[in-house]
């Protein structure tokens, strides 16, 4: 016999995006040769670091946003607008403060055309599913942010969606908040009471992604690629200390972590860009040395493991990555394979005194930060030690994006002035030294 080969519900086709530069000109891209599958029944999850293009990714998913090239194909039909049966989820609630929690929930169905009788009962029925029965006639105002979210999730539901997008549904709640909606929408799914046939969900939160997918896409970063698909067999209700499902979640960072072909220890982290193009992320210099002590003290000693420290310190990999690379970056430690490990030169920054941290910062920006070295460069020679920021800006935004431009700057003022290395002028939007030789 013939085995009978299901067609997917969504298809990603080679789907590329770039951002556009001020000019119209193609600028950094956000997304390359990214293609994709989801079955009906399955829950799948996309996962990695802020500006991988998690959420453009969902967004050209959903309709709104068209992708540069490529092409996403929903129940057989190209998708170049929003398509009914793709409902969305959003971090941000978007409710209408105006109408009330049935009034939110049954918008949709009026933009649909549905009779008034019919969508009052589908809304009530959406409401009582998602647990907010009583509530009907409150007002966003008078609501948590769980409660909030819920009428999001009943919004969706309600129009009774073939798939589900979810951008980040939880990671604006509290950590309790968030456990237990997440919980009570996995009972609903797993009890076969959620109206959509697939979910596809973003998020940067490596145990909620094993807690809830079937298969886990790690995107990687500069642009977003598919670097690896995890699939995940574990049966639900699924413990997070269980041995196994440790495992996937040790597996997840090892590959998040795992140094690219090619590169040599310690060279750029996960930086994108080269030279004045390296993109930097914005790490106070008071977080870059709390996660130095905490790795350097015990239990760890000088190496830990990453998701155990994570846990300990209640960090994501948006919040835990960038600090660690960024350390990773001045040499001060080494990430790879899930682990942080500290360098001598880590070691000694933990055990010196506060001077003596200042000037070793200040070394390693001017040898392994480009930007910091090309400042402080342009202040020695000119005779009045001062440059406008904008001179710095600019260059910076024929490599990336102006967002990423304002980003890499203001991480590098705040490294600089803590290792006084140069000034900077918020008013005048000047570099200066203060103590010129």
């Amino acid at each position: 016999m013939l085995e009978t080969v299901t067609r997917p519900l969504l298809e990603v086709r080679h789907v590329s995006q770039n951002y556009r530069k001020g000019s119209g000109e193609a600028g950094t891209a956000v997304l390359d040769d990214v293609s994709i599958t989801l079955q009906a029944g399955e829950i799948v999850g996309l996962l990695g670091r802020s500006g991988c293009g998690k959420s453009s990714l969902l967004r050209i998913v959903s309709g709104l946003v068209r992708p540069s090239a490529g092409e996403v194909i929903y129940d057989g039909t190209p998708v170049i607008e929003p398509a009914e049966g793709i409902a969305m989820v959003f971090q941000s609630f978007a409710l209408f403060p105006w109408l009330t929690v049935l009034g939110n929930v049954e918008l949709g169905l009026q933009a649909l055309g549905i009779a008034e009788d019919e969508a009052h009962k589908r809304a009530l029925g959406a409401i009582d599913l998602i647990g907010l029965d009583g509530f009907e006639n409150a007002y966003p105002k008078e609501l948590s942010g769980g409660m909030r979210q819920r009428v999001g999730f009943a919004r969706a539901f309600v129009v009774r969606p073939n798939i589900l997008l979810m951008d980040e549904p939880f990671s604006a709640l509290d950590v309790l908040t968030a456990e237990t909606l997440r919980t009570d929408l996995l009972d609903l799914w797993v009890e076969g009471r959620m109206p959509i046939k697939s979910i596809l969900m973003v998020t940067h939160n490596i145990e909620e992604a094993v807690l809830m997918c079937d298969r886990i896409l790690i995107l990687s970063s500069n642009p977003g690629r598919v670097a690896a698909e995890i699939k995940v067999t574990l049966q639900h209700p699924r413990h997070r200390l269980d041995p196994e499902f440790r495992r996937v979640v040790d597996d997840i960072y090892a590959r998040m972590t795992r140094r690219p072909a090619g590169k040599q220890p310690a060279k750029d982290g996960h930086f994108f860009g080269l030279g004045i193009g390296m993109a930097l992320p914005n790490v106070s210099t008071n977080i870059l040395a709390g996660l130095l002590e905490a790795v350097a003290a015990a239990p760890y000693n000088g190496r830990a493991d990453l998701p155990h420290i994570a846990a300990n310190l209640q960090m994501e990999i948006d919040e835990l990555f960038p600090i660690g690379e960024t350390l990773q970056l001045l040499r001060f430690a080494e990430i790879e394979e899930g682990d942080i490990k500290l360098t001598d030169g880590g070691r000694r920054f933990v055990e010196s005194e506060v001077d003596a941290r200042k000037k070793m910062f200040a070394d390693r920006l001017v040898a392994y930060v480009p930007l910091a070295a090309l400042i402080r460069r342009v202040l020695d020679e000119r005779p009045s030690h001062r440059a406008p920021g904008s001179r710095f800006r600019e260059e910076l935004e024929d490599y990336m994006s102006e967002g990423f431009a304002d980003q890499t700057l203001n991480a590098v003022i705040a490294w600089g002035r803590y290792a006084e290395l140069f000034a900077y002028d918020e008013t005048e939007k000047v570099f200066s030294l203060e103590n010129p030789a």
